[in-house]
């Protein structure tokens, strides 16, 4: 039997696996955005920037984060916007259903209680939402409640969260929480410096953060009522 000598002009054909082309989809989008909170003695303090971008591209600079829930109660949100909108409209029906059913208002701990058991509803499919709800307790003393997407709650008296929520708390912690330093007196958190800490947290954040800028809605929660205020930030 005679050897055929193979024609090198000719190539052999590719037995290499071929790995199955898969296409990726995600009905999730990161808007961005930061929040952080702050409660007092008689007062809470929540501020949210107003940037709403995804990637490289910014949508609008002028997107109010956060939602007044009651007089005394308000929710700030980050992150997936088409998520913060559908989960801030059935909180707020939720609570105009309490209120007509109890003649009352919701209290901010029974608010903080019902987002929890909303958002661990949803935690096979959660909101892609960082959430931080601000108010006063039943003795009129700020608290903050953070969470994470399934419904884990959190009562802290100094937050941050969002696209920049990694840089923020470690300047919270150190002026507000007064971690790791020896000697210091401990002074009562006041409404203006708690103004003024939240105004350079951001200022900060804009610096390294590009989903964080332009500009800070601010809600100032006592018994009063809430009181509003905006503070601009870089525009790039």
């Amino acid at each position: 039997m005679a050897l055929v000598e193979r024609d090198p002009s000719r190539s052999l054909p590719d037995y290499d696996t071929q790995v199955p082309r898969g296409v990726q989809f995600s009905p999730y989008a990161d808007n961005g955005g930061s929040v952080v909170a702050l409660a007092g003695d008689d007062f809470s303090l929540i501020a949210a920037d107003t940037r709403l971008s995804t990637g490289y591209s910014i949508y609008t600079r002028n997107q109010d984060k956060l939602f007044q829930l009651s007089d005394n109660t308000v929710l700030g949100c980050s992150g997936c916007w088409c998520d913060t909108l559908t989960l801030t409209r059935v909180m707020s029906a939720r609570m105009q259903m309490y209120e007509h059913e109890h003649h009352k208002t919701m209290s901010t701990p029974a608010a903080a209680q019902m987002l929890s058991i909303m958002l661990y509803y949803k935690r096979f499919f959660p909101y892609y939402v960082s959430n931080i709800l601000a108010g006063l307790d039943e003795n009129g003393k700020g608290v903050i409640y953070r969470y994470d997407p399934v419904g884990h709650c959190e009562k802290n008296t100094f937050v941050a969260g969002g696209s920049s929520g990694a840089l923020l708390q470690p300047l919270l912690d150190n002026q507000i929480g007064y971690q790791n330093q020896e000697n210091i007196d401990k002074i009562p958190l006041t409404k203006e410096k708690a103004l003024s800490i939240v105004k350079d947290v951001f200022i900060s954040a804009a610096e390294r953060d590009i989903y964080t800028g332009d500009g800070i809605t601010i809600r100032i929660i006592t018994k009063d009522g809430i009181v509003s205020e905006k503070f601009d930030l870089r525009k790039d």
